[in-house]
């Protein structure tokens, strides 16, 4: 019971400094710099350049209806995060409005556009990344996540350029072409953050040797291997194919070891967005790893 209490602070912290960093990029980068920004966001600064509409409460109406979505689909748990970090963002808004902190980048509407996308980036990976979100189409995204596996960022990045083409009411096409580096930028910061130390590479050997190559990478590496049944195309032989997933750093490793037990194995390395499970804090065990080499030697 204690941990858990510890899990959900944890949550609502990360949850807090996510929104009160998005919401600083957003005062400070984009409204500053007459950036214009997508999804909720981006129409909350259209009402606000066309009707003076302060960002602060146009994000808490035009959310109401799509929290209610999202707690429908999304669940309890996350039902209660996205009120907190669509209330939060509002609540920092509405801080960094009246105290403001002003950074001067000599008008470089690109540095601006760089700071604006890693800002609102890492702030939303934090809320994403304990399954909350700020409201919006965040909610979208994540049921685009959960039910079609498409990547929040991929998601997010089309809505973007949706409501862009909207901002266009008020801003000209210059600075909406900044803002598609931020839409760009947020995109990518975001998947990585989501990433994080989690990060992974799955790996196919097809090979006439993918049992030793498995005892090898099993010995030196000390990771677990799975062999798959088979069969060539135009051969018509089985053969034992070998998936390993490891860590970016040991990709070089694994090549190493597939070249000098078969040269002529095939090798395919797969982007892995999430492991989960025994063996993936990616902790390499060093110590260990010198220890069977010089057993093997």
């Amino acid at each position: 019971m204690i941990e858990e209490k510890k899990f959900y602070v944890k949550d609502v912290l990360l949850i807090l400094v996510g929104t009160c960093l998005y919401g600083f990029g957003l005062v400070t980068f984009n409204i500053a710099n007459d950036l214009a920004e997508g999804g909720v966001t981006g129409i909350t600064l259209i009402l606000r350049a066309l009707y003076y509409i302060d960002p602060a409460y146009s994000t808490l109406v035009i959310n109401i209806p799509l929290i209610l979505i999202g707690g429908k689909v999304l669940g309890k748990h996350s039902f209660y995060y996205t009120i907190l970090g669509t209330v939060s963002l509002s609540v920092f808004l509405w801080l960094w409005q009246r105290f403001p902190i002003d950074i001067n980048l000599d008008h470089d509407l690109l540095i601006a556009s760089l700071l604006a996308g890693l800002a609102a980036g890492i702030g939303s990976g934090l809320v994403y990344r304990v399954g909350g979100t700020t409201g919006g189409t965040d909610v979208i995204a994540r049921i685009l996540e959960k039910n079609y596996g498409i990547s929040m960022g991929r998601s997010l990045l089309i809505f973007d350029i949706l409501v862009l083409l909207l901002s266009l009411t008020y801003i000209d096409v210059k600075r909406m072409m900044y803002t598609l580096i931020v839409s760009f930028v947020f995109s990518k910061v975001v998947d990585s953050v989501l990433d994080g130390a989690y990060a992974a590479k799955g790996i196919l050997v097809i090979s006439d040797h993918s049992e030793d190559i498995g005892e090898v990478i099993m010995a030196l590496l000390e990771r677990g291997v799975t062999y798959l049944d088979g069969q060539g195309g135009y051969s018509q032989v089985d053969k034992k194919v070998l998936y390993v997933v490891v860590s970016p750093s040991e990709i070089i490793e694994i090549k190493r070891i597939v070249h000098e037990l078969d040269a002529k194995a095939f090798i395919s390395v797969l982007n892995v967005h999430e492991a989960i499970g025994e063996g993936f804090t990616y902790a390499r065990p060093s110590k260990m790893l010198f220890k069977r080499k010089k057993q093997l030697n």
